[in-house]
């Protein structure tokens, strides 16, 4: 029975990465990349603007799926992606989608990378990598959550790294959705001007990247706050 049940292990593993490394050669492998480049989001856009006015209701769907799917498998050009959904959908409508389809998909990735590689590795920490992976277990919302609001951590970096930690998916989840509320909003308010923007960057006003690296900032006051209450008492 025991065997059976490592076997089995074993087996699911081995099919999830057998499925995510073929979903990144697909994607690749068809060119499918051009289409999250924005030179070809601006040449389609009346055309993919018509399909979704006549079918609304449908393209909802697809374009929330498409985008999980994307941020599961790392797709790069996740940017590109919210200012097609923000210019199809809306500012607030987009938002919204932004926000369920990333959340969706980075809790995958999670999900994906501590089934298949946490319990190995964190066999291995030891010492001062043993005691950061408690306190991000201990203070993960703070810490996620500035990861998640400041806007100079790769997107998949930060939907991987909390997964060889202690933090719980429920909290994983909320700072995730919490975090990127900022960076969803802003990315969908840009896409309805999708066809004044001729480079990406453009996106992101100075004066946008400090107030988001702010709030980042201010995530983690309750931390420093707690040890200073901490060193107090002990004192």
């Amino acid at each position: 029975m025991i065997i059976e049940c490592i076997t089995r292990d074993i087996i699911y593993k081995v099919l999830i990465i057998i499925i995510s490394i073929s979903g990144i050669m697909l994607f690749f492998g068809f060119g499918w990349q051009r289409y999250l480049e924005l030179d070809t989001l601006q040449q389609h856009r009346d055309a993919w603007l018509d399909f979704t006015l006549a079918h609304y209701w449908q393209a909802l769907p697809i374009a929330v799926a498409a985008y999980t799917v994307a941020t599961a498998f790392s797709v790069p050009g996740g940017a590109l992606f919210s200012l097609a959904i923000g210019f199809l959908f809306g500012r607030w409508i987009g938002t919204g989608m932004i926000l369920l389809a990333a959340t969706l998909g980075a809790t995958l990735v999670f999900l994906a990378a501590r089934y298949l590689f946490a319990d190995a590795l964190r066999a291995r920490l030891s010492g001062r990598l043993r005691d950061m992976s408690e306190g991000f277990a201990r203070d993960g919302f703070n810490y996620l959550l500035f990861l998640r609001l400041v806007p100079l951590f790769p997107f998949w970096l930060v939907n991987l790294a909390p997964a060889f930690s202690n933090i719980r998916l429920s909290t994983y989840v909320m700072a995730t959705f919490v975090g990127i509320i900022p960076g969803s909003f802003v990315f969908a308010n840009l896409g309805q001007s999708l066809g004044r923007i001729h480079s990406t960057s453009q996106l992101l006003s100075v004066e946008t990247l400090c107030a988001m690296t702010l709030l980042g900032v201010l995530s983690l006051a309750p931390l420093l706050v707690r040890r200073l209450n901490l060193k107090n008492t002990g004192q």
